[in-house]
């Protein structure tokens, strides 16, 4: 051997090897949010800030959540009354008087912000009163934080029951999934309404005419849809090469499914909830509307809508009665339905490539 083979032997040595570079292959560095958040609730987030629907959605619900946070700038309540949800009442005649009455009696502080933009010293019912000279005006802005305090709830405390109920029947299977789903179905055979019509009634007398008992009754016949869907989403995630990886290092069940299933199952059931709250929210009103819901005069859309029952051959002259907290129900239920919508968009993986 020469000396100049070895030489050429000893520099090609010396020469890194470079890897073969195939696009497609290459893995992003994951930085900022989508570290701390995961790919996917990042994209997910990031979709709701993006989708037109999304952000009109967004927009109606902070509305809302503006409007009851400053509820007592908005309409302040009566001193010297002990709940701020009770509607103040401008006596007690039956009649109801239109939008821009004056007040006469009972009324509340003026707002600081009523004479910038109405130019006015005297305090008016902005949208008039119903039956039993109850505020309008007052009962939808405070009806805002019982339509959000009814709609999260139900819709939280179902989900949370569903998910317990469906993951334990898809985990464990056998008897217990035969069990759990049993009586699954027997709860959804009853009509949704109806029976919390009727579970409001019952327990009306033992917790009064107060916002729990059809909260109650609407957590109750609400939790099967969601103990459904995630059932059939565990059944299809636990034969998986993750979750079997885990259970191979020794993860416990509970791990198993806190850690590992739920966080990659959990999808679908953040669309139906978002669905099902501005839901929850109406058949909230529709109870109240029935007369087992909240006591009379308390701030709840549904309330204020039960006031136009004397009223309803003359709706063309009253209409503001059903008018204001009608649209406050609707277009609430509008933005949660808009939040649904852009939610199962992003999700939808046949739209993952088109939407980026």
């Amino acid at each position: 051997m020469t000396a100049e083979t070895v030489s050429a032997q000893k520099a090609s040595r010396e020469v890194p090897v470079r890897p073969v570079e195939q696009p497609g292959w290459t893995l992003r560095e994951l930085r900022g949010l989508e570290r701390l958040l995961g790919l996917e609730w990042y994209r997910l987030l990031r979709g709701l800030f993006t989708n037109p629907l999304s952000v009109a959605g967004l927009f109606i619900v902070m509305s809302y959540i503006l409007a009851a946070a400053f509820a007592p700038v908005l309409a302040p309540p009566l001193q010297v009354a002990g709940n701020p949800y009770l509607i103040p009442r401008d006596g007690f005649g039956p009649e109801p008087k239109p939008p821009g009455a004056v007040w006469t009696r009972g009324a509340p502080p003026i707002p600081s912000w009523y004479k910038a933009v109405t130019g006015k010293d005297e305090w008016v019912h902005i949208m008039g009163t119903a039956s039993g000279q109850f505020d309008i005006y007052y009962g939808v802005v405070w009806g805002t934080r019982t339509a959000l305090f009814a709609g999260i709830m139900v819709t939280s405390t179902a989900v949370a029951i569903g998910l317990i109920v469906g993951s334990l029947s898809a985990f464990y299977g056998g008897w217990l999934d035969d069990l759990l789903m049993r009586i699954t179905e027997i709860f959804m055979a009853f009509p949704f309404l109806l029976a919390a019509l009727t579970l409001s009634a019952i327990l009306v007398p033992k917790f009064g005419r107060s916002i729990w008992p059809p909260t109650i009754a609407l957590i109750i016949f609400g939790w099967m849809r969601y103990a459904r869907v995630i059932r059939g989403e565990i059944l299809s995630a636990k034969e998986r090469d993750y979750v079997m990886a885990a259970r191979v290092v020794g993860a416990k069940d509970a791990r198993l499914i806190i850690r590992h299933i739920l966080p990659n199952t959990i999808y679908p059931i953040l669309v139906l909830a978002s669905f099902s709250l501005g839901d929850a929210v109406l058949s909230f009103a529709a109870l109240s509307f029935l007369g087992v819901g909240t006591q009379i005069g308390y701030a709840d859309w549904g309330q204020i809508i039960s006031f136009a029952r004397d009223w309803i051959l003359s709706l063309d002259t009253h209409w503001y009665i059903v008018v204001f907290p009608g649209v406050s129900l609707i277009i609430f239920g509008l933005g949660w339905n808009l939040i649904g919508d852009a939610l199962r968009d992003i999700m939808d993986p046949r739209l993952r490539g088109a939407r980026g």
